[in-house]
């Protein structure tokens, strides 16, 4: 294991979110590395530090006489036939949308189940040798690889000079199906671009969530779906989405 590939996993060592196998690569690693073991007693400590500080704030009473003067008055209790009226045109209107709602859960949970894959996956990608699969600078390298290992090759575009660098493209999977997943570097921070073929073709705009300390941003444009997986901070990962949007526009308008 690299100095920069334990680096990445110090935190969630630290918050005890690594597996028994990638917890001892990490140690081990820490044991024999003077820097890394420096770094991670820095991390422990403020930790630490920030484990004991009491941040509890003591609301005054004057805000909760604010509050309460705000909320609305109470009102009158409803009659029994108003009650019943308005059971029969609520169960009337929860029958035609019951279906609706619990549709909209079972996706939000499937798409937090998927998410859930994705950040496993930038996971696995960056313990040695499980990064890349086609270790090339140039997209004309990069993207042709992808040809025949999945329905739609994803779109590899250089966006090395707006920072980010390309370093390569590799096979991962997620849902139970291999998908493409393109390589960039922001500075030592790994950026992994996930990308899936789906059937719908509407464009749904970036959305950035947290999950195991790693920022994903994901959306949706031109039937595919794309995540992008990183520890750089969301405003960066934001950045690097819109530079890739810009140029993928630019791509096919061109």
């Amino acid at each position: 294991m690299t100095c920069n590939e334990a680096r990445i996993l110090l935190h969630a060592l630290l918050d005890n979110e690594l597996d028994a196998g990638h917890a001892r690569e990490v140690e081990a690693h820490i044991a024999g590395c003077p820097d890394c073991a420096a770094e991670f007693a820095a991390q422990r400590e403020m930790q630490r530090v920030l484990a004991d500080t009491d941040l509890r704030y003591t609301a005054p009473a004057s805000l909760r006489t604010r509050i309460e003067a705000s909320l609305p008055k109470p009102q009158p209790q409803p009659t029994r036939r108003s009650v019943l009226r308005g059971f029969a045109m609520g169960s009337a209107v929860s029958a035609l949308a019951a279906t609706g709602v619990v549709a909209l859960v079972l996706r939000q949970d499937d798409q937090q189940r998927i998410l859930s894959e994705v950040v496993s996956a930038h996971l696995r990608s960056l313990q040695a040798g499980h990064l890349i699969d086609v270790v090339s600078t140039d997209q004309h390298t990069v993207k042709p690889w992808f040809n025949g290992k999945l329905d739609v090759a994803p779109p590899v575009i250089d966006l090395t000079a707006q920072g980010f660098t390309l370093v390569g493209g590799r096979l991962d999977y997620v849902d139970a199906r291999a998908i493409g997943a393109v390589v960039y570097k922001r500075r030592q921070h790994v950026v992994n671009l996930f990308v899936s073929q789906t059937s719908n073709a509407e464009y749904r705009a970036p959305k950035t969530e947290t999950m195991q300390g790693f920022n994903c941003r994901r959306w949706g444009n031109r039937g595919l779906n794309f995540w992008a997986v990183s520890d750089i901070g969301a405003d960066e990962l934001a950045e690097f989405v819109d530079k890739f949007e810009a140029a993928m526009k630019a791509n096919v308008e061109g």
